[in-house]
């Protein structure tokens, strides 16, 4: 047995169609055609455009004297390597108990780490991390609020993005949770651990936007930022452990988990809702990426939802004819709508200087 394919990684992995003994340790390349389900390459294609759309204009901004935006961008790469290692090979870092075999990811174009890490998923931490960040700041919500309430804001606009992803990807068989894993995956709604829900898709996006704009945003050139930018990346997964303490003193009873997280998520939407609704003044400057890509992404993931909803329906026990688990239409729907409220006040909001290209 392989030290990276245990028996769970194994059942996860063949539900996919492939096998993990069958991997490359370092790079793997596939043709975009290879994929298992068609979604998948225009799924690479929309957020890899949108990370490499995003770098641009934060490097612009860099060279007018505001690295919050660049800051941000590689913040969430140091993020992503120093949270996901532990997740995909717990038993490297002695967390197998903590942990467990949590999930896989199907086979995508280019993977790593024994196919456990899709380059699309390199890619979508620096790009939601900027789309939430851009639409909380060009709304001037930042400027009028300060950091702590723009970081909230941003919390909660990563969770409405976030989520009409989350839960149409293991549908779609982009990735699959390991439903045996009791000590992180449950509980769960539908298909997605609620764990996933707060602390990946909101607790980690607004703690680590807070710290960039208080650790980097002042900081320019040279050594001095990248620190920094590192110092924000590894400080964010300690936020993420002190925001899921609440459940986890009832490690073992999911059904007391399941009310607390609940509760936090609902707290997370009732205060990102007063957030933007009581916010009132004029927005920043509106960068090309914020006007674009945000309805880009948000239109992209209602476009792949319709191609799922015939097999949604149509699913028994939760499950679809395929065998894939379905995700929480009522939670997605109503993402869709907060996010698309979003975008309404960004394109409606009275601008304090024109647009920028």
């Amino acid at each position: 047995m392989s030290a990276v394919c245990g028996p769970d990684a194994e059942t996860v992995t063949r539900g996919l169609g492939f096998d993990c003994h069958d991997v490359s340790p370092w790079l793997s390349i596939r043709s975009p055609w290879e994929a298992a389900h068609w979604t998948m390459p225009l799924l690479e294609l929309l957020v890899l455009g949108g990370a490499v759309f995003a770098l641009v204009p934060a490097i612009r901004r860099h060279r007018q004297g505001d690295s919050t935006n660049l800051a941000l961008w590689c913040a969430s790469l140091v993020y992503l390597f120093v949270i996901e290692p532990p997740l995909y090979f717990p038993e490297w870092f002695g967390l197998e108990g903590q942990y467990g075999f949590i999930f896989a990811h199907n086979r995508f174009t280019a993977q790593f780490m024994w196919d456990r890490l899709p380059l699309y998923i390199v890619a979508f931490y620096p790009m939601i991390s900027q789309l939430a960040y851009e639409l909380v700041r060009s709304l001037g919500i930042f400027r009028a609020r300060g950091a702590a309430i723009g970081a909230v804001a941003v919390a909660f606009a990563c969770q409405v993005f976030y989520e009409v992803f989350d839960h149409l990807g293991p549908q779609l068989k982009w990735w699959a949770w390991n439903g045996n894993n009791r000590i992180v995956n449950h509980p769960a709604l539908d298909s997605v651990p609620m764990n996933s829900m707060l602390l990946f898709a909101s607790v980690s996006m607004g703690a680590m936007t807070w710290l960039v704009v208080r650790l980097a945003s002042g900081s320019r050139h040279g050594w001095s930022l990248a620190g920094r930018v590192v110092l924000a990346g590894v400080l964010t997964p300690p936020t993420m452990a002190i925001a899921g303490l609440p459940s986890s003193l009832f490690d073992g009873n999911t059904t007391a988990q399941a009310w607390i997280l609940g509760v936090e998520l609902a707290l997370l939407w009732l205060a990102g809702i007063w957030i933007f609704v009581r916010h009132r003044g004029p927005g920043e400057p509106l960068e090309s990426f914020a006007r674009v890509y945000p309805a880009v992404y948000l239109g992209g993931m209602a476009l792949l939802w319709l191609g799922a909803l015939p097999a949604y329906f149509s699913a028994t026990d939760g499950m679809t004819e395929d065998g894939a688990p379905v995700g929480s239409g009522p939670y997605a729907l109503a993402c869709f709508v907060g996010a698309g409220a979003m975008l309404a006040a960004l394109y409606r909001v009275r601008r304090a200087t024109p647009a920028t290209v």
